[in-house]
């Protein structure tokens, strides 16, 4: 909280709260990030809106025809998802990018409720090891029978529903800038989640 309290203070013309999920109602793809970015979502109020993981990010969900409009790295480009969402982990920015236990916990919840209130919703993308870890547990799972693995498919339940659970390396710039995540690996991952997503 101080932390975020400071960055108010700092850039009082940003958004600096919790950033609220990005897609329609009707989405059978949740996306799930790990928190907003200091100077990416926590600035533009849109996930993934500002920051170079978003570039990659908002370039995959066009390829694979889950938006319309162009991206242009502001929450008034114009932008729509068509059958996606994108939603966090930990709804508000943490100090060095990297939250607590604690954060995670406390934002669950609205992780929960997000993923209820998607009355299509057909299968979750996790971006990073923290996004799958703090879903595995929302889903009331163990971790030790769902690791996280960079393209790992699991079928899940939800309240009754079936689930198709991916995840993938974070498409941040780190993993990209070394070669642990490439463009290629991330297309793998939502060509998994197409072919979900895609069969009635």
């Amino acid at each position: 909280m101080a932390y975020r309290e400071e960055v108010a203070a700092k850039e009082p013309d940003w958004f600096n709260g919790a950033v609220p999920s990005f897609g329609p109602e009707d989405a059978e793809l949740l996306i799930i990030g790990l928190a907003p970015g200091v100077t990416g979502a926590n600035r533009t109020g849109r996930p993934f809106t500002g920051d170079w993981a978003g570039d990659l990010l908002y370039a995959t969900i066009d390829k694979f025809g889950y938006s319309t409009g162009t991206y242009d790295a502001r929450p008034d480009d114009g932008l729509e998802l068509k059958r996606a969402m994108i939603t966090n982990a930990v709804r508000c920015v943490p100090p060095q990018n990297k939250p607590v236990g604690a954060e995670i916990n406390q934002c669950r919840p609205f992780l929960s409720a997000r993923i209820a209130a998607l009355p299509k919703l057909k299968a979750m993308i996790c971006l990073g090891k923290i996004s799958h870890d703090s879903t595995v547990r929302t889903l009331g799972l163990k971790l030790k029978d769902y690791p996280f693995g960079h393209g790992t498919h699991y079928d899940v339940e939800f309240a009754g529903r079936p689930l198709a659970l991916i995840s993938s390396y974070h498409c941040s710039r780190y993993n990209t800038n070394t070669g642990r995540l490439t463009p290629e690996m991330f297309e793998g991952v939502f060509a998994l989640a197409k072919g979900v997503t895609d069969t009635a």
